[in-house]
């Protein structure tokens, strides 16, 4: 039997729908565009005929004349993938209606399906969603083409990114809105000068709309792991409402063992299941569910109740689904492992999001509820600041003169306006000296490069730092040998350095051809060097030796582990000080206030586990804490710009200013050489002067000790949410016997400092009891339940070992080490005919932790 792959999946699905894609123009909404960045499927698209694949929210009215397939007739089908729901994707894809009006075919697909808009919240479409669109789209543009027609052209010499259709996203743009920023002008007749058949008073009425679900748009990191796109509504929706158990809307509640009303269940949720159900689906795959967690626990219900008896005749491959809350284990992902891809994914930056969706924005915030911003899964991998072209010998071209030469090319002849601005903003930006920081050359991760037949993050994914860093030398020795490339330089076996790895890449950087062939190893190859750069890289292991040291405390007092944590506040004060001072430079390799933060949490939790009776209100005794606030108050008011701290919401500029303040006043009163003048007995007369002062210094102070009390009520509030953090053992069910946490030893020393991941898979495997873990009967099981369970022909509950698939799925998110720590599960179960998948709703750094727990979307 084939093996299950997440990958091959996803293409297969892409494979489905080419038949539409065939001469049209596709557009990718933002979650899309990671999807098919991560499977490949751009090629997939082109080869089949797609005209162009274009930004579904920063469409342009040139997107027609790019066209890959050259063909010379005007587009008349229009492709829109979208991972949002149709009422929020609508003013987007009428834009692009509106912008090709030669379209008569317009094929929308959904990763969203019909009962999941029937039941998110505020949604406008029904159980009938599909249907309800296609007409209401017809409706909707066949009354803007008639207001604003046809004949005259829909937009002005701006195009159509001018169209104004920003609604909050909870209904449809009605017939009677007023479209701003809309003017007449020739640019619509010049479009069908030569096409005069489709030039008619009331073309629009050939439009013709189709809507399909798509549920295959999911980011695969490798064929066995995946996480959903961090700008799909899957990712976005929130899986907690604020409430005494919850800490983060993109984090599950903790576990009390008591489920959700159905009314009650987060939007977050019920998606999650909805997404669950197709993709075993798709693959052919017919789950044993398991959960672990309340949220999990829901989920799996929705999933129960999902299932049909019509999914009984149909020949699928029996598999276990794992379903787990990432409020279990939120010390893993807040910690820093020992993972080569999470390094890469931590030190590289990000592309900004596509949809500006800022706090409060209306698209943001609706229905009652909050859309995450989760951090976009494209890293940006600087591969031409890597090869620094002026030293290496690339034969590169210039983006710009290509851009020239294409627009002087299209059409000799034309001299409609739009062409001729087109022409003079080409020649302004080559008229204007090169910058140094446009990078003409990029890269980012796909999960379908492979290196003779290896499959890059795959295998990476697997490793520890060092292991890793050595496969990728390894992999740029065999190609330089492939390509022939002579390159003088010793290398150490069982070494890296930062210096070999870019002679490397460089040499194989020096033609194009040699570029293009290889840029799969170049970009990781790249991403490497990035992770390993003396600044990402002592920052990274002082934060390994800070959980190290925390760690050690445990085996001491609460005490103990207060003062360490007291001592990295402290430190981390003292150097965001100095630098603002200007007295040192900022120095990546050591750890910021907003870091110590994050130890904080890590401490807290630590404690919660270790020393959960030290005192009534937390871990720590009443003396402990009051030094930690002091030290976290102290700390703010010396440092109030540190970022991504929720409680400094409304009083952060005054505390800057506040800071400033005092900062000025220090410096005016540094004391400089002693001079006789100084106790001149004129001087002592100036007591009387100031003595008119006084009000105003007196209302000055009592600013000042208003604010800071005002700072130690929140961080009073702040403390309050760092003891539920500590009492996840408490609180969360299957965690109270102590199996799955740091204290718990499962025979081994390996056991101990593993996630819990790794825990959960070591018992399941080898088949040992685990408290909490509840199975949810399968279609077959709940018909021997009712029926034939009665003639003696029930069926024994299944165990998640006996599967020879099993799907784990973490809600709220996974990292690399736990994935590296799942495949070490299974390897030293002695298992091989089992196939691991792993997943989770994103992929969690711990700056994304960060963000959750103390930041915008955290419920302090």
């Amino acid at each position: 039997m084939a093996s299950v792959d997440v990958i091959k999946s996803c293409i297969d699905s892409v494979t489905q729908i080419l038949e539409y894609v065939e001469g049209a123009i596709v557009y990718l909404d933002a979650g899309s565009t990671e999807s098919f960045q991560f499977i490949g499927a751009y090629p997939l698209l082109l080869n089949h005929g797609a005209r162009a694949i274009c930004s579904l929210e920063n469409m342009s009215s040139f997107d027609a004349m790019v066209d890959w397939n050259s063909s010379s007739d005007p587009a008349r089908k229009l492709v829109v993938i979208t991972s949002r729901l149709l009422s929020d994707a609508h003013r987007y894809i009428l834009r692009c209606l509106s912008s090709h009006q030669g379209v008569r075919h317009c094929t929308i697909f959904t990763s969203i399906s019909e009962v999941s808009h029937a039941v998110f919240p505020g949604s406008p479409l029904g159980p009938d969603a599909y249907h309800e669109y296609e007409s209401l789209l017809v409706q909707d543009y066949e009354e803007l083409t008639k207001k604003f027609g046809t004949k005259s052209g829909m937009f002005g010499s701006n195009g159509p990114e001018k169209l104004n259709f920003e609604d909050d996203g909870s209904r449809f743009p009605s017939s009677g809105e007023e479209v701003p920023h809309l003017e007449s002008s020739s640019s619509g007749r010049g479009f069908y000068e030569h096409n005069p058949l489709d030039f008619t008073e009331n073309a629009v009425l050939k439009l013709l709309v189709s809507v399909h679900h798509f549920p295959m748009i999911l980011c695969p990191i490798s064929s066995r792991v995946f996480v959903l796109p961090s700008e799909g509504l899957v990712a976005e929706s929130y899986l907690s409402a604020e409430h005494e158990d919850s800490i983060s809307p993109g984090l599950p509640p903790l576990s009390t063992g008591v489920l959700s009303d159905a009314d009650d269940v987060p939007p977050g949720v019920t998606l999650t299941a909805n997404f669950l159900y197709h993709l075993a689906a798709k693959m052919d795959l017919k789950m044993e569910i398991f959960s672990l967690g309340d949220t999990s626990k829901t989920i799996g219900k929705i999933l129960t109740d999902m299932s049909s008896l019509y999914d009984v005749g149909r020949r699928k491959r029996s598999a276990g689904l794992l379903l787990i809350d990432r409020t279990l284990d939120l010390l893993t992902p807040c910690c820093h492992g020992d993972s080569l891809v999470d390094r890469m994914f931590s030190s590289l930056p990000r592309r900004s999001r596509t949809t500006s969706q800022g706090k409060g924005s209306g698209i943001l915030l609706k229905h009652g509820s909050s859309y995450l911003q989760r951090a976009p899964l494209d890293v940006q991998i600087p591969v031409a600041k890597m090869l620094n072209e002026e030293d290496s010998q690339i034969d590169n071209f210039r983006l710009i003169e290509s851009v020239e030469a294409f627009l002087h090319g299209w059409n000799h002849g034309n001299n409609d306006s739009h062409m001729a601005d087109l022409l003079n903003l080409s020649q302004n930006i080559h008229d204007k000296p090169h910058p140094s920081d446009i990078e003409i050359l990029s890269g980012s991760f796909v999960s379908s490069e492979s290196f003779r037949g290896t499959k890059f993050l795959e295998a990476l994914l697997d490793m520890k730092t060092k292991d890793g860093a050595l496969l990728v030398k390894k992999w740029l020795q065999e190609t330089i040998r492939r390509e022939n490339v002579i390159l003088n330089m010793k290398s150490r076996p069982g070494q890296v350095t930062k210096s070999e790895l870019l002679a490397m890449i460089k040499a194989l950087a020096r033609s194009q051809s040699s570029l293009l062939r290889n840029k799969g190893i170049i970009q990781l190859a790249c991403a490497t060097l990035s992770a390993l750069e003396e600044s990402n890289c002592a920052k990274w292991d002082a934060f390994i030796s800070a959980e190290k040291i925390l760690s050690v405390s445990l085996g001491e007092t609460s005490q103990s582990l207060a003062a360490q944590i007291c001592d990295l506040i402290n430190k981390s004060a003292l150097l965001g000080s100095h630098v603002n001072k200007g007295k040192m430079d900022t120095s990546k390799g050591i750890l910021s206030l907003q870091d110590a933060l994050l130890l904080m949490i890590v401490g807290y939790i630590l404690a919660g586990e270790n020393f959960p009776t030290s005192g009534s209100d937390g871990p720590f005794s009443w003396q402990e804490e009051h030094l930690l606030k002091e030290a976290v108050v102290d700390a703010l008011l010396e440092n109030p710009s540190v970022e991504n701290l929720k409680l400094l919401d409304g009083i952060r500029e005054e505390l800057e200013a506040n800071a400033n303040k005092l900062k000025l006043k220090e410096t005016a009163e540094e004391p400089s050489e002693l001079d006789i003048d100084d106790f001149d007995d004129d001087q002592w007369g100036k007591w009387g002067e100031e003595e008119g002062d006084d009000d105003n210094r007196n209302e000055q102070v009592y600013d000042d000790v208003q604010l800071k009390l005002e700072l130690r009520d929140r961080v009073d509030n702040y403390f309050k949410f760092l003891h539920k953090l500590s009492t996840l053992k408490i609180k969360n069910v299957p965690l109270r016997d102590g199996s799955l946490t740091v204290d718990g030893n499962f025979g081994e020393d390996t056991y101990m400092g593993k996630g819990l991941l790794y825990k959960l898979l070591t018992r399941v495997l080898g088949k040992y009891d685990l408290p909490g873990l509840e199975y949810h009967s399968s279609t077959v099981g709940r018909l021997f339940k009712s029926g034939f369970g009665r003639f003696g022909l029930g069926q024994a509950k299944p165990s998640l070992a006996d599967q020879n698939v099993i799907l784990v799925f973490v809600v709220g998110g996974i990292n690399g080490v736990e994935v590296r720590e799942a495949q070490e599960a299974l390897s030293e179960s002695g298992r091989p005919d089992i196939e691991l998948i792993v997943g989770g709703t994103t992929f969690l750094t711990p700056d994304d932790m960060l963000d959750l727990l103390q930041g915008d979307f955290s419920y302090i």
